[in-house]
């Protein structure tokens, strides 16, 4: 069955000509774009005695608004949708003397739609009116009433079933109470699918709310529009002046600057530079609603090499449609070089998912399990109040199961037990269960660590900085403060992998190897795995060729094994838990049959550059790359936090001894007193000249009597300074990119380091082989 979708068809009617020339015509288009209609009032009408009763010629109503109600409601019993066709007003005083009301699907569309550049219209919509003759027409009487003067009944087109009749626009109404209803649970930070959830339990059904989730959607913009105001103009201007400090600063809005702002997104120099190393695997989280508009604050958040939550960009949602979406998508990919990530983690809603379908087809899509874990408290909390035991063995059919086979086992067990086949939640999020359910997607990269652990990286990024009461004219400083803070929480975790030695707890030579290439976290987790191996054991199931299947158990447990493929001439191994595809570090199963094999290195193709202490080294060979390397030192933020880092490596051997702590404070204390002086000449340090004008100069350019540039005349007091500040800005700028150049040098020299331990890898493997 077709139903009306809400663009409908936009274009004239035709007129009515029943009465005299004393009378104006006047068509009615259709809006295609146009919202339901949620400020006026329109209560069904029901004429007193029969609510089956159906129009008729003659029949009376106290105003045409009556009459268009009368009509709309008697559409609804039968199932169709009403508009106004035309109306006729009267040449003496302007006043209407006619209207008449037709079903929707009236007439034939006018194909206006014009075409793209590749002579296809984009999106054509579908074809919605078929020549539908209803109609009912009133006119006005002398008495003051309205009298209904024609009708016709029939239609040409199959009518709509009852549980499907909201779905037409004109009984689309997003009513007063449903209105304090969203407004309320908006203010709660609900966002549109759990809102419609809502009004649905409310209402007994979706029949009985009235509109769809568009229309919620459509309502909750339009509210924050209002609400706004020119509070957006704030942001806006804060953005630009980033951009104006830093041309790598980027950020787009949705929609005409000048008017109302669908979306607005903005990703710093630094945080583009963050995706260049751990872009592999995003984060996008809407749930972290914010400030007292309760706007869907969306952070683009990854994982650093010390597994902190690192930033990516930023988007403010004022419009949560899929159109929005994709355009957010489309320009989170503008921003980030157009490379999209191997993975991406959101929140779980049908519209993200389908805007993220179209635009990273090629992104393996992840619902956050815990928001689900999270929603179940409430879509399940009478199940688990009945059934004390369901909870537990649900997260741990969830999390603990080994295998796809073994996860629909149990779950279909468990769903049958107690009796839950036709609970609707349940079978909604089953449905989806290849985008949530971790044995699903464990053959795809998410940098997570655990499974059945929450990470820090899906917490959000902001809080204790944003929150409930924060308005968008502190939202800066705070979101300031929040990089700040991050930032700093990076460079201690730095300094700890650099100046500390972690304890080894094996002779392993894999150990010591680990140690020295992982940051510290990620090595500690490395141990903990290395660690375990003397507890497993490994028993060879299968030789064929070079492929040896092994089958891996604990002490004790020998009923849980795990499978583990080595390709002893590649030094390649799978295992069937599939940790190191899922977080980039090998499993204790992988590990144990390395110690069996006596493979006594890690193999290079092991290590993830992005989990080590030189995530962040490498020459950047594009140049787009290296622009945006050159400008994101030169921000006012990462100039800071350079410095404050660099300062960092003199603390430790200051503070030894006391005569080291006076030589340092010394040092710190003539710093300040000449920072202070170029601050003063305007960044640059001032030359003091002697009283001849030759003192210390030899270049042929400068006279005996006074400053000459070239062969021109002699320079007055203040053009010699001005002239000398020119040289010495070049002079500095000159040095900065020596000091970019010396970077990209250290990180060759630090490459060729890692090429070397590679082969030196290899040639100890090779040894090995030969001595067996």
């Amino acid at each position: 069955m077709e139903f009306e979708p809400l663009n409908m068809d936009n274009e004239g009617f035709e007129i009515d000509l029943a009465l005299g020339d004393d009378a104006v015509d006047i068509v009615h288009p259709v809006d295609d774009e146009e919202m339901v209609d949620s400020s006026a009032s329109r209560e069904y009408y029901i004429p007193e005695g029969d609510t089956n009763l159906e129009p008729y010629e003659g029949m009376e109503f106290e105003s045409e608004e009556a009459a268009k109600a009368f009509y709309n409601s008697y559409a609804r019993r039968v199932g169709f949708s009403t508009r106004v066709s035309m109306s006729r007003r009267s040449r003496r005083d302007g006043a209407i003397i006619q209207r008449s009301f037709v079903c929707a699907k009236e007439g034939f569309r006018v194909d206006r739609e014009k075409p793209g550049s590749d002579g296809k219209v984009k999106r054509p919509r579908a074809v919605t009116r078929v020549g539908c003759k209803a109609i009912m027409a009133v006119k006005i009487q002398n008495s003051g009433k309205w009298v209904v003067s024609t009708f016709e009944k029939g239609h040409n087109h199959e009518l709509v079933p009852p549980d499907k009749v909201h779905c037409l626009r004109s009984h689309r109404h997003v009513s007063g109470a449903a209105k304090a209803l969203i407004d309320t649970l908006q203010g709660a930070g609900i966002g549109p699918s759990g809102i419609m959830s809502a009004l649905i339990k409310e209402y007994g059904g979706i029949s009985n709310v009235g509109f769809t989730e568009r229309d919620c959607r459509n309502y909750m913009r339009s509210s924050r529009q209002r609400t706004l105001g020119g509070d957006t103009q704030i942001l806006l201007d804060y953005l630009k002046q980033m951009q104006a400090e830093n041309p790598s600063y980027f950020y787009a809005v949705q929609g005409d600057e000048e008017q109302y702002m669908s979306n607005i997104f903005w990703a710093d120099a630094k945080a583009r530079m963050n995706y260049a190393f751990f872009g592999d695997t995003v984060t996008f989280d809407t749930t972290f609603r914010t400030n007292r508009y309760r706007l869907p604050f969306a952070p683009f958040t990854g994982v650093n090499h010390h597994g902190q939550p690192v930033l990516f960009g930023c988007a403010l949602l004022i419009n949560e449609s899929e159109a929005s979406f994709m355009w957010l998508f489309k320009t989170f990919l503008t921003a980030m070089s157009g490379q999209p990530p191997v993975s991406i983690t959101t929140d779980h809603d049908r519209v993200i998912r389908s805007a993220i379908t179209q635009v990273l087809p090629d992104t393996r899509h992840r619902f956050c399990k815990w928001h689900i874990l999270k929603e179940a408290q409430e879509k399940l909390s009478q199940v688990f109040l009945q059934h004390p035991h369901f909870e537990a063995e649900f997260h741990m059919y969830v999390n603990l199961t080994e295998s796809i086979e073994e996860f629909e086992s149990c779950w279909l067990a468990l769903i049958d037990r107690y009796d839950l086949r036709d609970h609707e939640w349940l079978r909604s999020v089953y449905a989806d269960r290849r985008q949530w359910v971790p044995v699903y997607l464990r053959d795809t990269f998410f940098a997570e660590m655990s499974i059945t652990q929450r990470s820090d990286s899906i917490n959000s990024y902001f809080d204790g900085y944003v929150n409930a009461s924060t308005t968008l004219q502190l939202f800066a400083k705070q979101y300031e403060k929040a990089l700040e803070h991050r930032y700093e929480k990076e460079v201690k975790a730095d300094y700890e992998t650099i100046n500390t030695t972690p304890v080894l707890k094996t002779p392993s030579p894999m150990e010591k190897q680990a140690a020295e290439l992982y940051t510290r976290k990620l090595f500690i987790k490395f141990q903990e795995e290395l660690v375990e191996t003397l507890t497993f054991s490994a028993t060879k199931m299968d030789d064929d060729g070079p492929m040896t299947t092994y089958r891996v158990t604990k002490f004790g447990e020998d009923h849980k094994a795990y499978f583990v493929r080595l390709n002893a001439l590649e030094m390649r191994a799978t295992c069937s838990c599939q940790m190191f595809e899922f977080s980039g570090l090998l499993c204790r199963h992988v590990l144990t049959v390395f110690r069996v094999t006596n493979v006594l290195t890690l193999p290079s193709h092991y290590i993830l550059k992005r989990w080590t202490r030189n995530a962040k080294s490498g020459v950047i060979l594009e140049e787009r790359s290296s622009d945006l390397l050159i400008s994101c030192r030169e921000s006012a933020t990462v100039r800071y936090n350079n410095l404050r880092h660099e300062a960092l490596k003199y603390v430790e051997e200051g503070a030894k001894s006391m005569d080291v702590y006076t030589v340092a404070m010394e040092c710190l204390q003539e710093a300040a007193k000449t920072v202070a002086l170029a601050k003063k000449n305007g960044g640059r340090l001032p030359i003091a000249n002697g009283s001849s004008g030759d003192e210390g100069v030899t270049d042929g350019s400068f006279s005996s009597g006074g400053l000459q540039w070239g062969s021109g005349e002699p320079l007055s007091g203040d053009e010699k300074d001005k002239k000398i500040q020119e040289l010495n800005y070049q002079l500095s700028r000159a040095s900065r990119r020596c000091e970019v150049y010396r970077a990209n040098l250290l990180t060759v020299l630090k490459d060729i380091e890692e090429q070397k331990l590679q082969l030196s890898v290899k040639v100890q493997n090779i040894k090995i082989g030969m001595k067996e």
